[in-house]
């Protein structure tokens, strides 16, 4: 008899340390499918049961969560990749689970087929199909930390150690079961609490995506394409051992990267939607090259009834040069400012008055020699950045998110220092950091749908990223790794599949 208690005592000692080690597990999953899984495994091994399924509480149903049964080979649910297409349970207390989950009671069954208390129809139909034999059955339901039911655990066929022979569940399993049950409960309510809340911040990084696109549907697209490339980017750096062979990110790293991606630009909202979208040098709120038609117009009619029809057919000609000058280009040539200034300084009647063909201002637009935008106008679209800092600092980021906001802000800063909005250099820019610069200077010189310049053809825009490298603005390193690996053609290629209607980016 000694024997025997030393030996009960003993079995009670482990099932209670593998019950804590259990509860620390359990608390620390954050992945609720992993959790899920581990709920019913770690159970089965309690009670060295053959089988175990998972119900969860949804919508006055049980759903079928987690199946799980060794002399089978059947793993449903959770992280096993395989769908459980079985209707979920309704709540009637003819059926265990719904029973116990109705009165909050555990339910034991020494054998399903001896039972007249509850409808067992249903394992001995699947016993018949599978050739298995439901026998002893432990029903436990999962209560959070309010003792409101959550969900359901059933536990079917404790098996003697060695010889697998199926016994009762005994009152010992009976305990340590609901013990971890209750901890499970929690732990699952801890889990998708996380998860909501994570849901919750992407939907309003979203619902900002969708506010940027409503202002400026081309930022709109260059923020989710920037997003997208920026996380494949760093996902070819962490799978790669030849060139980058010590960068490997954690989960939580990527997925700053991810959020720094879609936050980088946000703060465009503040920035005027006639300086985002200025296709035309000329255009503010109004495009002020009909006025500049207007005034043309008008003093070629002048010069016609004045009789100086081959004055007003050079003039019309200067209007023709106006247009093509208004349109952005990557370098002016000097022949064309000298032309547009010889323009501006002429003076020509216009309903009677004689009237400067070109303004001050319209002339200072007309000869940018680089896109379309002036000085002042430039400096309007860098506030970005600051406007990027400030609302991020108004976001209480999680600490495995903390460094999100300052990869966003600083997708501009170079690394020899002459960046914006601060100014730093290579020491204080993290690898994160640079690889979100890469990824918006590519995506911003390669964009088919910008209204303000021409597509740029792919060698160009790696020439262009080339010199930059070189001049010490971004990381050639990073550079050249996704040249020779080919990671920009192959994500132009899986996102213009994603936008077809595939799910290369769903």
């Amino acid at each position: 008899m000694t024997r025997d208690y030393r030996q009960m005592s003993t079995q009670f000692k482990y099932q209670l340390d593998t019950l804590v080690k259990i509860g620390v597990s359990l608390s620390a999953e954050n992945n609720l499918n992993r959790l899920l899984d581990m709920i019913v495994f770690q159970a089965r091994q309690l009670t060295r049961a053959d089988g175990g399924t998972l119900y969860l509480l949804a919508d006055g149903r049980l759903r079928f969560t987690i199946i799980q049964n060794s002399t089978l080979g059947i793993h449903r649910g959770g992280e096993s990749g395989h769908r459980i297409d079985l209707e979920s349970v309704e709540l009637k207390k003819d059926n265990v689970c719904a029973y116990a989950a109705i009165l909050g009671k555990t339910v034991t069954i020494a054998d399903v087929y001896e039972s007249k208390e509850f409808d067992f129809s249903g394992p001995r139909k699947y016993d018949a199909i599978t050739g298995y034999r439901s026998q002893s059955m432990l029903v436990v339901p999962m209560k959070n930390h309010l003792g409101a039911v959550t969900g359901v655990l059933q536990l079917v066929n404790a098996m003697e150690q060695g010889t697998r022979e199926v016994t009762p569940f005994d009152e010992g399993s009976v305990a340590l079961v609901e013990a971890m049950a209750s901890m499970a409960a929690v732990a699952i309510e801890k889990t998708k609490l996380l998860e909501d809340t994570r849901a919750l911040f992407n939907s309003v990084i979203e619902v900002l995506g969708v506010a940027m696109d409503a202002k400026s549907h081309y930022t709109g697209n260059h923020i989710q394409k920037v997003a997208k490339l920026n996380i494949e980017i760093a996902k070819a750096i962490h799978d790669d051992t030849e060139v980058f062979p010590d960068i490997r990110f954690t989960e939580n790293e990527l997925e700053e990267i991810r959020l720094a991606g879609w936050l980088h630009d946000i703060g465009k909202v503040t920035t005027p939607e006639w300086v985002m979208d200025k296709d035309t040098k000329l255009k503010v709120v109004l495009d002020r090259i009909h006025l500049i038609e207007e005034r043309f117009t008008r003093a070629a009619e002048e010069l016609v009834k004045a009789g100086k029809s081959a004055d007003a057919e050079r003039l019309m000609a200067d209007l023709q040069f106006i247009r093509d000058k208004n349109r952005p280009v990557e370098d002016m040539r000097d022949d064309d400012i000298r032309r547009l200034r010889e323009i501006a300084g002429r003076r020509l009647p216009v309903a009677g008055h004689e009237t400067r063909m070109l303004s001050d201002d319209e002339l200072r637009n007309l000869v940018i020699r680089r896109g379309s935008l002036t000085e002042e106008e430039i400096e309007k679209v860098k506030e970005h950045a600051v406007w990027t800092t400030r609302m991020l600092e108004k976001l209480s980021f999680p600490d495995h998110l903390k460094n999100v906001a300052l990869y966003a802000v600083q997708h501009h800063e170079k690394l020899n220092g002459q960046g914006y909005p601060t100014g730093v250099g290579a020491d204080k820019i993290p690898f994160q950091s640079r690889i979100l610069a890469i990824a918006d200077l590519y995506e911003a010189l390669s964009a088919r749908d910008r209204p303000y310049k021409e597509r740029m053809p792919y060698e160009q825009t790696i020439g262009i990223l080339r010199r930059q490298a070189e001049n010490g603005d971004i990381d050639g390193k990073i550079l050249e790794f996704l040249v020779d690996k080919d990671v920009f053609r192959r994500f132009e290629e899986k996102y213009r599949n994603g936008h077809n209607g595939h799910a290369a980016y769903e």
